[in-house]
C-alpha cells in the first residue's frame, strides 16, 4: 500500500521504516527539514536498534521523507504520529494533532480518491471521533463518508521499538466500520499477533490504560521497596517471589528510582486530568505519580546520610537516559537528581553511552566524562541512574573513587559495598 506517516519522531519514523520493511511504500511527512534531510540520507535522527539497517535498505526506494503534505492524496492511508505533550495543567496538548488534521484535510481537498486516516498518537478517548475527523472533513471540503478514520495505538518500547513492531503482543484496531478495520488489518498481514477490533474510543483508552497500569506496577514496587528498606529486606527477592505468581507476572516489578520517558509520566497525568474533568477523583493514579516524584529525593537523603554536606562534593552520575538502549532523556530521573544536586552546590561529573549530548544541552554547566572509569576518578560518591548492561561489569573502576559511596537507583551491580535506593 501507499502510506503516509505524519511525524518523523520515535513513533512515526519507526512505524514508517518498519512498514517499508513489510513491503509498503512509505512517505514520512516531517516539518523539521533537518530531520527530513537526515532520513533521506539514511542517517537516523534517533537511536533505535535496527532502525539504521532498515533505512539503509529502503530509503530512496520504498521510503522517502518530505516536509510538505503534497503527497497525501496519492496515499491510501495516512498515519498521524505527532506528539501529544503534557500541558501545564497535566492534560494532553493536542495542538499538533489538530494542526496535522487540518493539514491533511487541506491536502485532500479536491481529491476524490478514498482515504483512510489512522491516529497512532496517544490521545484522550474521543479525540479521533470528535477532533481529528471533524477537522479533516472541514478542511477537505469533502462529504462525510468519503474519508474513513481509525485508531491504532502503538505499544513500542524506546530502545526496543523495532523489535516490538515485528513481535507485538497484540494489534489493536479501533474503527466504527468493518471496511476500515479490514484495510488496517491488511497492513499488518505478515505479523503474527492477536488482532483486537474495538471502537475508536476503546482503542484510545486501551493505550492510556496500558501505560497507566505499567506505571502503577512500578510505583507499587517502589513503595514496597521503601518499606522493605526500613525492614532490611531485599525487595528484589520479594518481587521475584511475587512475580512467579502467574496472575501477576515478573515484568515491571523492579524497584528503583522511578519511571520517566516520553510516555508514562505524561499519559498518567493526562488520564488523571481527564478523570477529574469528568468529576471523578483517581486516587490510585494520583498516588502513582506522588510515589514516582518522591523517589529521586530518597537518593539524595541516602547520599546525605553518607556524606552529610554535599557542597563541593564530587558526585559521579552513571546513566542519563531514562532507560538503557536509548538516548532519550525526557523525564529522566537522572535529570531530577542533577537539579537536586545543583541546589546542594555539589560538583557533578556524568557519563552515559548515548545521552550525553542531549543532557549537555540542558545542563551545560556540569562535567561530562568519556567513560565510566573517568567519571568515577576521584569522586566522593557515585549514583547509578540507568540500567546500562555495561555498568554491571564495573568493578576495579570504583577503586579510583575518593570515598567509596555507591548508591544504586537501578539494581545493576553485583558488589556488596553498595546501597540501593529502596533495598
Amino acid at each position: 500500500m501507499n502510506v503516509s506517516v505524519i511525524g518523523g519522531g520515535y513513533v512515526g519514523l519507526v512505524t514508517g521504516a518498519c512498514l517499508s520493511e513489510l513491503g509498503h511504500n512509505i512517505e514520512i511527512v516531517e516539518l523539521d527539514e533537518t530531520k527530513v534531510a537526515r532520513i533521506n540520507k539514511r542517517d537516523s535522527p534517533i537511536y533505535e536498534e535496527g532502525l539504521s539497517d532498515i533505512l539503509n535498505r529502503h530509503t530512496g526506494k520504498r521510503l522517502i521523507a518530505r516536509s510538505d503534505y503534497n503527497g497525501i492524496p496519492d496515499s491510501l492511508i495516512t498515519f498521524i504520529c505527532v506528539g501529544t505533550p503534557e500541558s501545564e495543567d497535566g492534560s494532553a496538548n493536542l495542538n499538533y494533532i489538530i494542526s496535522a488534521s487540518q493539514s491533511i484535510g487541506k491536502a485532500l481537498k479536491g481529491s476524490k480518491k478514498p482515504h483512510t486516516i489512522i491516529v497512532k498518537s496517544t490521545v484522550p478517548p474521543g479525540t479521533t471521533e470528535n477532533i481529528v475527523a471533524p477537522e479533516v472533513i472541514a478542511h477537505s471540503g469533502r462529504p462525510e463518508g468519503t474519508i474513513r478514520f481509525g485508531m491504532n495505538p502503538e505499544f513500542l518500547r524506546e530502545g526496543r521499538a523495532v523489535y516490538d513492531f515485528f513481535h507485538p503482543d497484540r494489534i489493536v484496531i479501533g474503527t466504527n466500520d468493518a471496511r476500515t478495520f479490514n484495510e488496517i488489518k491488511e497492513l499488518y498481514a505478515d505479523l503474527k499477533a492477536p488482532i483486537l477490533h474495538t471502537s475508536l474510543v476503546a482503542a484510545e483508552m486501551i493505550k492510556y490504560t496500558s501505560n497507566a497500569f505499567l506505571a502503577t506496577k512500578i510505583s507499587f514496587s517502589n513503595e514496597i521497596g521503601n518499606i522493605c528498606k526500613k525492614l532490611g529486606i531485599d525487595v528484589y527477592e520479594v518481587m521475584e517471589g511475587v512475580g512467579l505468581d502467574s496472575r501477576i507476572g515478573p515484568l515491571f516489578l523492579n524497584a528503583g528510582a522511578g519511571f520517566g520517558g516520553s510516555c508514562f509520566p505524561k499519559d498518567v497525568s493526562a488520564l488523571i486530568r481527564l478523570a477529574k474533568s469528568l468529576g471523578y477523583e483517581p486516587d490510585i493514579l494520583s498516588a502513582v505519580m506522588k510515589v514516582n516524584e518522591a523517589q529521586p529525593e530518597r537518593l539524595i537523603e541516602i547520599l546525605k546520610k553518607h556524606l552529610s554536606n554535599l557542597k563541593n562534593k564530587r558526585i559521579c552520575i552513571l546513566g542519563l537516559a531514562f532507560k538503557d538502549n536509548t538516548d532519550d532523556i525526557r523525564e529522566s530521573r537522572a535529570l531530577v537528581i542533577i537539579r537536586l544536586l545543583l541546589k546542594e552546590s555539589a560538583e557533578i561529573i556524568a557519563f552515559d553511552p548515548l545521552a550525553m549530548d542531549a543532557t549537555r544541552a540542558v545542563f551545560p554547566e556540569i562535567e561530562y566524562a568519556q567513560s565510566a572509569a573517568e567519571a568515577l576518578n576521584n569522586a566522593d560518591a557515585c549514583l547509578i541512574m540507568t540500567e546500562w548492561p555495561e555498568f554491571s561489569s564495573l568493578n576495579s573502576e570504583f577503586e579510583k573513587m575518593k570515598t567509596k559511596v555507591i548508591i544504586e537507583g537501578r539494581k545493576v551491580l553485583k558488589r556488596k559495598d553498595i546501597e540501593g535506593i529502596c533495598w
